[in-house]
């Protein structure tokens, strides 16, 4: 999991001048930490499609009126006594099965409205019945109003419909207790035969820089065939992982979490071995030559100024590009402007005075505009 970081908060509330003191709407798609304490007069949070495995960390949010938790790992609802002036919460698809942990709902008097559609507990034969006559307080479950008839309804007829609750729910804990453990089996079976694949790589990798492999080194036949095979191996194992049929838990959700970032690392760390790598351009030859050069593909015009004895270099670079992203450098016989990094050099048709160049943005265009004297005097 991504923590919650203070700059990461003051980041997305940059529609608040970035103070998180007085913020009251975020939405968050990482571990929940410390929310709690930064930004106490948060009245909407949402925390949608995560692996929030419990509700944990809101308690102190006491203005809380909105908690959207969608799409994540909970199993059961707790923890939420302290938001006071809860009035919404979402806990779509998510893995509630303990249903009768909607009784600690019981204390945010304020809530209206409560969404459960996509969990296990509304496969309950009874559940809609159970929650409406357990929280008087709820106006509207999954998008339908509770009528009164329907309330007085389920009061009467609550005892029996707890009781079926009760047994049903101790069934589908012991389904779960089943679950994890077979995802327990399922995750070190998974560990073992990669430990067994490293040791296999390993072993190959040694063999190939032994002496007795000295020949095959250099044609890189060995080594090409070595590559290949990893490549079968890696394709074999994502088809078996994608086409094997796991049931729907929490632990296949977060399982196919890691094995994605775990694919993810290797190219990322490529990519980002690259974006540190920085290109370079040949700007002056071995042989002293310069070259022009424009790396950023700018728009350019070079005015030759005879009235007033300059060069005029007008690079069209972006209206909004920060200055501070811009270096001119003049020398004698070439101009070269460094534009996000990216070189942009051209050769002068004559030799100028460097001292004398001067540099400004235009005030419509946002063209950077280099006037360049020159050495030759006219006569």
């Amino acid at each position: 999991f991504l923590a919650v970081t203070e700059d990461l908060v003051r980041r997305r509330a940059e529609h608040n001048n970035c103070e998180i003191f007085s913020l009251e709407e975020i939405s968050l798609h990482q571990k929940l930490e410390y929310i709690d304490k930064w930004c106490r007069d948060l009245k909407i949070l949402y925390l949608q499609n995560n692996l929030i495995p419990k509700i944990e960390n809101v308690g102190k949010l006491k203005k809380l009126e909105y908690l959207n938790v969608a799409l994540n790992n909970i199993e059961r609802i707790e923890n939420l006594e302290g938001c006071e002036e809860l009035k919404k919460l979402d806990l779509t698809a998510n893995f509630i099965g303990e249903l009768s942990s909607i009784e600690t709902l019981k204390h945010n008097i304020h809530l209206k409205e409560l969404f459960l559609v996509g969990n296990p507990c509304t496969e309950f034969k009874g559940y809609r019945q159970f929650v409406v006559a357990t929280l008087h307080q709820l106006k509207c479950l999954d998008s339908k109003e509770i009528e009164r008839s329907e309330r007085i309804q389920a009061l009467q007829d609550y005892p029996e419909v707890k009781q079926k609750i009760v047994e049903q729910e101790k069934a589908y804990l012991l389904k779960r207790a089943r679950e994890k453990e077979e995802a327990q089996r399922r995750m070190q079976e998974r560990q073992d035969k990669k430990q067994k694949q490293m040791e296999s790589r390993m072993e190959s990798k040694l063999k190939f820089d032994s002496p007795e492999s000295q020949q095959d080194k250099e044609n890189h036949q060995a080594d090409g065939e070595q590559e290949m095979w990893r490549t079968v191996e890696d394709d074999e194992e994502d088809r078996r992982f994608w086409q094997e049929p796991t049931p729907y838990t929490p632990e296949s959700r977060l399982e196919t979490h890691r094995y994605i970032e775990e694919k993810r690392r290797p190219k990322d760390n490529i990519r980002d071995s690259k974006k540190r790598e920085k290109p370079l351009w040949t700007l002056i030859t071995a042989e002293g030559k310069v070259l022009n050069v424009n790396v950023p593909k700018l728009n350019f015009s070079l005015k030759d100024d005879e009235e007033n004895n300059q060069f005029i270099l007008d690079l069209a670079v972006f209206r909004h590009l920060d200055t501070s992203l811009l270096d001119v450098d003049v020398q004698p016989t070439y101009i070269r402007v460094q534009v996000k990094g990216k070189p942009f050099q051209l050769v002068l048709p004559e030799e100028v005075k460097p001292d004398c160049s001067s540099a400004k943005r235009s005030q419509t265009t946002g063209h950077l505009v280099v006037s360049m004297p020159k050495v030759r005097k006219i006569i």
